[in-house]
Protein backbone atom coordinates (compact mmCIF):
# COMPACT_ATOMS: atom_id res chain seq x y z
CA UNK A 1 0.00 0.00 0.00
CA UNK A 2 1.58 3.56 -0.95
CA UNK A 3 -0.05 6.39 0.46
CA UNK A 4 1.12 10.29 0.21
CA UNK A 5 3.17 11.36 3.33
CA UNK A 6 1.03 14.26 4.73
CA UNK A 7 0.19 13.55 7.94
CA UNK A 8 -3.30 13.61 9.28
CA UNK A 9 -3.50 13.94 12.90
CA UNK A 10 -6.16 12.44 14.98
CA UNK A 11 -5.16 11.94 18.40
CA UNK A 12 -6.38 15.22 20.21
CA UNK A 13 -7.59 13.24 23.13
CA UNK A 14 -3.96 12.59 23.71
CA UNK A 15 -2.39 16.53 23.32
CA UNK A 16 -3.37 19.27 21.39
CA UNK A 17 -1.21 21.59 19.04
CA UNK A 18 -1.19 25.27 20.85
CA UNK A 19 -2.73 27.79 18.92
CA UNK A 20 -0.51 30.34 17.79
CA UNK A 21 -2.03 32.64 20.14
CA UNK A 22 -1.41 31.47 22.77
CA UNK A 23 2.36 30.53 21.72
CA UNK A 24 2.87 34.41 21.20
CA UNK A 25 1.00 35.10 24.60
CA UNK A 26 2.80 32.60 26.72
CA UNK A 27 6.59 34.48 24.41
CA UNK A 28 4.68 37.82 25.35
CA UNK A 29 4.62 37.29 29.05
CA UNK A 30 8.27 34.87 29.67
CA UNK A 31 9.61 38.49 27.73
CA UNK A 32 7.64 41.12 29.54
CA UNK A 33 6.17 39.75 32.98
CA UNK A 34 9.16 37.91 33.71
CA UNK A 35 8.68 38.75 37.47
CA UNK A 36 8.06 36.93 40.47
CA UNK A 37 4.66 36.64 41.54
CA UNK A 38 5.52 36.58 45.08
CA UNK A 39 8.10 39.04 44.72
CA UNK A 40 6.50 42.88 46.25
CA UNK A 41 8.44 45.04 44.04
CA UNK A 42 6.56 46.51 40.99
CA UNK A 43 8.01 44.17 38.68
CA UNK A 44 7.02 40.97 41.24
CA UNK A 45 3.37 42.67 41.24
CA UNK A 46 2.79 42.99 37.27
CA UNK A 47 3.70 39.38 37.03
CA UNK A 48 1.08 39.13 39.75
CA UNK A 49 -1.52 40.92 38.31
CA UNK A 50 -1.20 38.55 34.87
CA UNK A 51 -1.50 35.38 37.39
CA UNK A 52 -4.89 36.51 39.17
CA UNK A 53 -6.66 37.82 36.20
CA UNK A 54 -5.98 34.58 34.39
CA UNK A 55 -7.50 32.75 37.21
CA UNK A 56 -10.53 35.02 37.56
CA UNK A 57 -10.68 34.39 33.85
CA UNK A 58 -10.61 30.47 34.43
CA UNK A 59 -12.61 30.19 37.22
CA UNK A 60 -15.66 32.16 35.53
CA UNK A 61 -15.24 30.14 32.67
CA UNK A 62 -15.87 27.23 35.21
CA UNK A 63 -18.76 28.17 36.98
CA UNK A 64 -16.19 28.65 40.22
CA UNK A 65 -14.66 30.75 42.93
CA UNK A 66 -10.86 32.32 41.99
CA UNK A 67 -10.12 30.78 45.54
CA UNK A 68 -11.20 27.80 44.76
CA UNK A 69 -8.16 27.26 41.63
CA UNK A 70 -4.99 25.71 42.28
CA UNK A 71 -2.39 25.87 39.72
CA UNK A 72 -0.72 22.76 38.68
CA UNK A 73 1.84 20.99 36.41
CA UNK A 74 -1.54 19.46 34.52
CA UNK A 75 -4.20 17.21 34.79
CA UNK A 76 -1.89 13.76 36.27
CA UNK A 77 -0.75 15.99 39.13
CA UNK A 78 -4.37 17.66 39.64
CA UNK A 79 -5.49 13.79 39.41
CA UNK A 80 -3.01 13.05 42.43
CA UNK A 81 -3.15 15.91 44.91
CA UNK A 82 -7.42 15.58 44.61
CA UNK A 83 -6.99 12.15 45.75
CA UNK A 84 -4.53 11.96 48.03
CA UNK A 85 -5.69 15.21 49.81
CA UNK A 86 -9.20 13.79 50.22
CA UNK A 87 -7.65 10.53 51.54
CA UNK A 88 -5.87 11.94 54.83
CA UNK A 89 -7.73 10.30 57.48
CA UNK A 90 -8.40 6.65 58.49
CA UNK A 91 -8.67 4.22 55.64
CA UNK A 92 -11.94 3.22 54.25
CA UNK A 93 -13.01 2.57 50.64
CA UNK A 94 -12.48 4.55 47.44
CA UNK A 95 -15.12 3.81 45.18
CA UNK A 96 -14.33 5.14 41.13
CA UNK A 97 -15.50 4.17 38.02
CA UNK A 98 -13.74 1.32 35.44
CA UNK A 99 -11.03 2.72 33.37
CA UNK A 100 -10.02 4.96 35.11
CA UNK A 101 -6.85 7.39 33.83
CA UNK A 102 -3.89 5.84 35.33
CA UNK A 103 -3.19 9.00 37.12
CA UNK A 104 -6.34 8.53 39.17
CA UNK A 105 -6.07 4.73 39.28
CA UNK A 106 -2.32 4.19 40.63
CA UNK A 107 -2.96 6.27 43.36
CA UNK A 108 -6.41 4.45 44.45
CA UNK A 109 -4.01 1.75 44.56
CA UNK A 110 -1.49 3.14 46.34
CA UNK A 111 -3.99 3.73 49.14
CA UNK A 112 -5.06 0.22 48.80
CA UNK A 113 -1.39 -0.87 49.82
CA UNK A 114 -1.93 1.20 52.67
CA UNK A 115 -5.13 -0.36 53.89
CA UNK A 116 -7.63 1.39 52.09
CA UNK A 117 -10.12 -0.97 49.82
CA UNK A 118 -11.65 -0.28 46.02
CA UNK A 119 -14.97 -0.49 44.85
CA UNK A 120 -15.71 -0.40 41.17
CA UNK A 121 -19.07 0.99 39.91
CA UNK A 122 -20.47 -1.10 37.17
CA UNK A 123 -21.45 0.62 33.72
CA UNK A 124 -23.78 -0.56 31.01
CA UNK A 125 -23.05 -1.46 27.39
CA UNK A 126 -22.60 1.85 26.31
CA UNK A 127 -20.28 2.95 29.72
CA UNK A 128 -22.57 4.80 31.41
CA UNK A 129 -21.90 4.46 35.40
CA UNK A 130 -24.44 2.43 37.12
CA UNK A 131 -25.14 3.84 40.66
CA UNK A 132 -27.83 2.61 43.28
CA UNK A 133 -25.67 2.71 46.37
CA UNK A 134 -22.32 3.18 48.01
CA UNK A 135 -20.27 0.78 50.40
CA UNK A 136 -21.23 2.04 54.14
CA UNK A 137 -17.87 3.18 54.43
CA UNK A 138 -17.11 4.88 51.46
CA UNK A 139 -14.42 7.95 52.30
CA UNK A 140 -13.66 8.89 48.33
CA UNK A 141 -15.67 8.78 45.20
CA UNK A 142 -13.46 9.51 41.78
CA UNK A 143 -14.48 9.48 38.48
CA UNK A 144 -14.18 10.17 34.56
CA UNK A 145 -16.63 12.86 34.08
CA UNK A 146 -16.13 12.51 30.20
CA UNK A 147 -13.72 9.33 29.69
CA UNK A 148 -11.15 9.65 27.44
CA UNK A 149 -11.06 6.79 25.20
CA UNK A 150 -14.39 6.37 24.65
CA UNK A 151 -15.78 10.18 24.77
CA UNK A 152 -18.67 8.92 27.21
CA UNK A 153 -19.85 11.97 29.16
CA UNK A 154 -21.47 10.94 32.90
CA UNK A 155 -24.15 12.04 34.43
CA UNK A 156 -23.16 12.40 37.86
CA UNK A 157 -26.23 14.78 39.07
CA UNK A 158 -27.52 11.12 41.05
CA UNK A 159 -23.87 10.16 42.24
CA UNK A 160 -23.70 13.63 43.22
CA UNK A 161 -26.50 13.66 45.89
CA UNK A 162 -25.95 10.71 47.39
CA UNK A 163 -22.45 11.57 48.45
CA UNK A 164 -23.97 15.04 49.63
CA UNK A 165 -26.58 13.35 51.37
CA UNK A 166 -23.48 11.17 53.42
CA UNK A 167 -21.24 13.90 53.13
CA UNK A 168 -18.92 11.49 50.27
CA UNK A 169 -16.17 13.97 48.75
CA UNK A 170 -16.54 13.47 45.10
CA UNK A 171 -13.47 14.28 42.56
CA UNK A 172 -14.29 14.79 38.98
CA UNK A 173 -11.40 13.79 36.28
CA UNK A 174 -12.44 16.63 33.85
CA UNK A 175 -8.98 16.47 32.22
CA UNK A 176 -11.01 15.64 28.94
CA UNK A 177 -14.15 17.23 29.67
CA UNK A 178 -12.77 20.69 29.92
CA UNK A 179 -12.09 23.14 26.25
CA UNK A 180 -14.47 20.27 24.63
CA UNK A 181 -17.67 20.32 26.54
CA UNK A 182 -19.47 23.47 29.14
CA UNK A 183 -17.92 22.39 32.82
CA UNK A 184 -19.72 24.21 35.49
CA UNK A 185 -17.95 23.29 38.66
CA UNK A 186 -20.95 24.77 40.96
CA UNK A 187 -23.79 22.99 39.23
CA UNK A 188 -21.90 19.38 39.42
CA UNK A 189 -21.52 19.84 42.85
CA UNK A 190 -17.97 18.06 43.19
CA UNK A 191 -15.60 18.52 45.51
CA UNK A 192 -12.84 18.60 43.50
CA UNK A 193 -12.09 18.48 39.54
CA UNK A 194 -9.06 18.76 37.38
CA UNK A 195 -8.30 19.73 33.78
CA UNK A 196 -5.18 19.96 31.70
CA UNK A 197 -4.56 23.24 29.52
CA UNK A 198 -2.97 21.20 26.64
CA UNK A 199 -6.45 19.25 25.83
CA UNK A 200 -7.78 22.54 24.53
CA UNK A 201 -4.25 24.08 22.25
CA UNK A 202 -2.60 25.64 25.40
CA UNK A 203 0.50 25.31 26.58
CA UNK A 204 2.21 21.78 27.95
CA UNK A 205 3.12 21.87 31.18
CA UNK A 206 0.28 23.33 33.42
CA UNK A 207 -3.19 22.47 34.34
CA UNK A 208 -5.69 23.11 37.78
CA UNK A 209 -7.61 21.40 40.31
CA UNK A 210 -10.75 23.34 41.95
CA UNK A 211 -11.39 22.72 45.38
CA UNK A 212 -14.82 23.67 47.06
CA UNK A 213 -14.93 26.31 49.45
CA UNK A 214 -14.70 24.43 52.97
CA UNK A 215 -13.59 21.14 52.01
CA UNK A 216 -11.57 19.26 53.98
CA UNK A 217 -8.50 18.98 52.00
CA UNK A 218 -4.89 17.56 53.51
CA UNK A 219 -1.51 19.81 51.76
CA UNK A 220 1.21 17.39 50.21
CA UNK A 221 3.91 19.67 49.94
CA UNK A 222 5.57 21.70 51.94
CA UNK A 223 7.92 25.52 51.58
CA UNK A 224 6.09 28.14 50.20
CA UNK A 225 2.90 30.36 50.60
CA UNK A 226 1.99 29.51 46.80
CA UNK A 227 -1.67 28.52 45.95
CA UNK A 228 -3.19 29.03 49.16
CA UNK A 229 -0.13 26.83 50.88
CA UNK A 230 -1.69 23.87 48.81
CA UNK A 231 0.63 24.05 45.97
CA UNK A 232 3.89 25.97 47.31
CA UNK A 233 6.51 26.79 44.16
CA UNK A 234 6.68 29.73 42.10
CA UNK A 235 3.64 29.91 39.57
CA UNK A 236 4.41 29.28 35.89
CA UNK A 237 2.32 32.71 34.94
CA UNK A 238 3.46 32.78 31.44
CA UNK A 239 1.66 28.88 31.00
CA UNK A 240 -1.00 29.88 33.28
CA UNK A 241 -1.78 32.95 30.76
CA UNK A 242 -1.51 30.77 28.03
CA UNK A 243 -3.97 28.32 29.64
CA UNK A 244 -6.16 31.11 30.25
CA UNK A 245 -6.46 32.58 26.53
CA UNK A 246 -6.48 29.44 25.23
CA UNK A 247 -10.00 28.24 27.30
CA UNK A 248 -11.57 31.44 26.67
CA UNK A 249 -11.13 31.42 22.91
CA UNK A 250 -12.72 28.06 23.17
CA UNK A 251 -15.15 29.66 25.52
CA UNK A 252 -16.16 32.02 22.72
CA UNK A 253 -16.32 29.58 19.74
CA UNK A 254 -18.10 26.88 21.65
CA UNK A 255 -21.01 26.78 20.02
CA UNK A 256 -20.03 27.00 16.41
CA UNK A 257 -16.74 24.73 17.45
CA UNK A 258 -18.87 22.22 19.08
CA UNK A 259 -21.58 21.65 16.45
CA UNK A 260 -18.66 22.10 13.60
CA UNK A 261 -16.35 19.11 15.57
CA UNK A 262 -19.58 16.63 16.29
CA UNK A 263 -20.58 16.54 12.49
CA UNK A 264 -16.93 15.84 11.08
CA UNK A 265 -17.13 13.15 13.80
CA UNK A 266 -20.48 11.89 12.64
CA UNK A 267 -19.09 12.24 8.77
CA UNK A 268 -16.32 10.32 9.21
CA UNK A 269 -17.56 7.37 11.71
CA UNK A 270 -20.64 6.69 9.11
CA UNK A 271 -18.01 6.87 6.25
CA UNK A 272 -15.67 4.33 8.68
CA UNK A 273 -18.79 1.99 9.44
CA UNK A 274 -19.52 2.32 5.56
CA UNK A 275 -16.36 1.49 4.31
CA UNK A 276 -15.17 -0.81 6.87
CA UNK A 277 -17.87 -2.75 7.33
CA UNK A 278 -18.15 -4.56 9.85
CA UNK A 279 -17.30 -2.15 12.38
CA UNK A 280 -18.96 -1.19 15.82
CA UNK A 281 -18.62 1.96 17.35
CA UNK A 282 -18.52 1.79 21.45
CA UNK A 283 -20.12 4.19 23.18
CA UNK A 284 -23.01 5.14 20.37
CA UNK A 285 -25.78 4.81 22.74
CA UNK A 286 -23.90 7.48 25.35
CA UNK A 287 -23.89 11.18 25.46
CA UNK A 288 -20.12 11.36 24.38
CA UNK A 289 -17.50 14.12 23.29
CA UNK A 290 -18.36 15.89 20.09
CA UNK A 291 -14.78 15.01 18.94
CA UNK A 292 -14.34 11.27 20.16
CA UNK A 293 -14.98 8.19 18.13
CA UNK A 294 -14.17 4.67 19.32
CA UNK A 295 -14.55 2.02 17.03
CA UNK A 296 -13.88 -1.61 16.70
CA UNK A 297 -13.13 -3.32 13.02
CA UNK A 298 -13.74 -7.25 13.91
CA UNK A 299 -11.12 -9.10 12.56
CA UNK A 300 -8.33 -7.16 12.68
CA UNK A 301 -5.30 -6.84 15.10
CA UNK A 302 -5.50 -3.64 16.82
CA UNK A 303 -1.53 -3.23 17.52
CA UNK A 304 -1.19 -4.22 13.71
CA UNK A 305 -3.52 -1.55 12.71
CA UNK A 306 -2.11 1.11 14.83
CA UNK A 307 1.17 0.30 13.00
CA UNK A 308 -0.25 0.26 9.91
CA UNK A 309 -2.20 3.48 10.28
CA UNK A 310 1.28 5.54 11.23
CA UNK A 311 2.70 4.11 8.02
CA UNK A 312 -0.45 5.33 6.23
CA UNK A 313 0.00 8.63 7.86
CA UNK A 314 -2.83 8.88 10.28
CA UNK A 315 -1.85 9.48 14.12
CA UNK A 316 -4.67 7.98 16.46
CA UNK A 317 -4.69 5.90 19.19
CA UNK A 318 -5.47 2.19 20.56
CA UNK A 319 -8.60 0.99 22.09
CA UNK A 320 -6.38 -0.84 24.39
CA UNK A 321 -3.34 -0.36 26.85
CA UNK A 322 -0.48 -2.13 25.32
CA UNK A 323 2.87 -2.91 28.21
CA UNK A 324 5.74 -4.59 28.04
CA UNK A 325 5.26 -7.58 24.91
CA UNK A 326 1.61 -8.22 25.68
CA UNK A 327 -2.15 -6.27 25.12
CA UNK A 328 -4.08 -6.15 27.74
CA UNK A 329 -7.32 -4.90 27.00
CA UNK A 330 -8.58 -1.55 27.97
CA UNK A 331 -11.07 -2.20 31.44
CA UNK A 332 -13.54 0.41 30.55
CA UNK A 333 -14.41 -1.99 27.36
CA UNK A 334 -14.18 -4.94 28.95
CA UNK A 335 -16.27 -3.87 31.72
CA UNK A 336 -18.64 -2.52 29.07
CA UNK A 337 -19.28 -6.11 28.13
CA UNK A 338 -17.33 -5.97 24.68
CA UNK A 339 -16.13 -9.26 23.23
CA UNK A 340 -12.62 -10.16 22.77
CA UNK A 341 -12.37 -9.69 18.69
CA UNK A 342 -14.11 -5.72 19.54
CA UNK A 343 -11.74 -4.82 22.38
CA UNK A 344 -8.44 -6.11 20.66
CA UNK A 345 -9.38 -4.34 17.48
CA UNK A 346 -10.59 -0.97 19.10
CA UNK A 347 -9.38 2.38 17.53
CA UNK A 348 -9.25 5.92 18.79
CA UNK A 349 -9.61 8.56 16.49
CA UNK A 350 -10.28 12.13 18.49
CA UNK A 351 -11.07 15.37 16.11
CA UNK A 352 -10.34 18.97 17.10
CA UNK A 353 -11.64 22.20 15.36
CA UNK A 354 -8.11 21.74 13.47
CA UNK A 355 -9.41 19.24 11.33
CA UNK A 356 -11.56 19.46 7.73
CA UNK A 357 -13.69 16.92 5.83
CA UNK A 358 -11.38 17.10 2.99
CA UNK A 359 -8.43 15.72 4.87
CA UNK A 360 -11.36 13.03 6.95
CA UNK A 361 -12.03 12.46 3.60
CA UNK A 362 -8.88 11.20 3.11
CA UNK A 363 -8.44 9.71 6.38
CA UNK A 364 -11.67 7.36 5.87
CA UNK A 365 -10.20 6.16 2.55
CA UNK A 366 -6.39 5.20 4.12
CA UNK A 367 -8.37 3.58 7.02
CA UNK A 368 -10.87 1.15 4.79
CA UNK A 369 -7.86 0.45 2.77
CA UNK A 370 -5.74 -0.50 5.64
CA UNK A 371 -8.45 -2.23 7.40
CA UNK A 372 -9.18 -4.25 4.35
CA UNK A 373 -5.74 -4.91 3.92
CA UNK A 374 -4.89 -6.48 7.28
CA UNK A 375 -8.67 -8.70 6.78
CA UNK A 376 -7.33 -10.07 3.98
CA UNK A 377 -3.87 -11.19 5.62
CA UNK A 378 -5.50 -12.09 8.83
CA UNK A 379 -7.66 -14.54 6.70
CA UNK A 380 -4.88 -15.80 4.69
Amino acid sequence: MAFPMTSIYLDHNATTPPSPEVLMEVSRVMRDCFGNPGSRHHIGRKARQILEQSRESISQILGAQPSELVFTSGGTESNNVAILGLTQGPPGTIVLSPGEHPSSLEVCRMRQRQGWRLHELPVDSAGRLIVSDLPNDTRLVTVILAHNETGVIQDVNGLTELCRARGIPLHLDAVQAVGKISVNFRELGATTLSFGAHKFQGPRGVGGLLIREGAKFGSLMHGGHQETERRPGTEPVALVAGMALALKTWSANVDDWTNRVRRLRDDFQQKLCEACSPAVVNGADALRLPNTLNISFPGVDGEALLVALDLAGIACSLGTTCASGSSEPAPILVAMGLSSDLYRSAVRFSLSPLNTADELEIAAQRIARVVGSLRKSESA
